[in-house]
């Protein structure tokens, strides 16, 4: 590795598990004494949270673009004043979401088109791309149907999902290299496993194993 810290992201549909797993590598970097920040998108910045709150409220009524170039604000303010500076501190940052939702939620999904979307995301990032990003793959009806309380995009339908998820996979199979997908919603000790298998290779160690349970997963 360079000086530069590595960059992590969890991706995957609603519901799939992200925030368990993210705290599960979380614990692992802990306890292997690895300096590192967990952060989010959207949100992950105060304007960020704003953002976030506006975007997921089922009573906003956002056009496709409008919503596309809100999700790339948000992006722009948490590389600027989160990720960057952690990376170039040394640090290990592990994201829960990145670009690849953009391009799955809003091109596959609103119809956008999928290369003005990616030229937009990568002017509001600087062209910055994770090290490593794990795909939680699962069909998404068994996914979303956990949630209580729908946001905005949760209430897509099960077409609009769908389509989320293929735009993963198509991620995934494009550039191989970067990207891990493993199954969603098993076992949690299994998949945390893999994972920080993956990131410990990146960093040229092997990461202590945190006490995991294994609950019903309820969010991510």
């Amino acid at each position: 590795m360079s000086d530069r810290g590595l960059f992590v992201v969890i991706e995957g549909g609603d519901r799939v598990g992200k925030s368990t797993q993210v705290r599960a590598l979380a614990a692992a970097l802990e306890l292997s004494g690895v300096d590192h920040v967990i952060t989010h998108e959207p949100g992950g910045t105060p304007v960020g949270n704003t953002l976030r709150d506006l975007l997921l409220d089922p009573e906003s009524d956002l056009d496709d673009r409008c919503e596309a170039l809100l999700y790339a604000a948000d992006k722009a303010q948490h590389v600027s004043r989160v990720v960057l500076p952690a990376l170039a501190a040394g640090q290990t940052v592990v994201s829960d979401r990145y670009v690849g939702s953009m391009l799955a939620y809003q091109g596959a999904c609103r119809r956008l088109n999928v290369d003005d979307l990616k030229a937009i995301a990568g002017w509001a990032t600087g062209g910055l791309r994770p090290d490593l990003t794990v795909i939680l793959d699962i069909e998404p009806a068994r996914a979303v149907a956990r949630a209580r309380n729908l946001d905005r995009l949760e209430l897509a339908g099960a077409d609009f999902h769908a389509r989320v998820r293929d735009a993963f996979l198509v991620q995934a199979a494009d550039d191989p290299d970067r990207y891990l997908v493993l199954p969603a919603l098993v076992s949690v000790r299994t998949t945390a496993a893999k994972i920080r298998t993956a990131v410990g290779t990146l960093l040229g160690r092997e990461l202590a194993i945190p006490e995991l349970h294994e609950p019903s997963q309820r969010h991510g």
